[in-house]
């Protein structure tokens, strides 16, 4: 299996990401999402609102848009 990095945002400004083995990226997401606790996740970026989303990255560290799920409120 690959590993893909996962990006989550939840309730506040900071972005985490965590490391996801899994056989696609979409499932990567679907993995994270389903069982969060599981995964170690450290900080990344910093998130202008607040929402949660859960999307996997690609080699260069961009959102694989695709794979995007989650509360996108403004």
């Amino acid at each position: 299996m690959q590993k893909f990095m996962v990006k989550r945002t939840v309730d506040a400004f900071v972005i985490y990401e965590a490391e996801v083995e899994a056989e696609s990226a979409e499932q990567a997401v679907e993995l994270a999402e389903r069982d969060e606790d599981k995964y170690q996740w450290g900080e990344g970026d910093v998130a202008t609102f607040d929402a949660w989303s859960f999307v996997a990255l690609d080699d260069n560290g961009d959102e694989l848009e695709e794979t995007a799920r989650g509360d996108f409120m403004t």
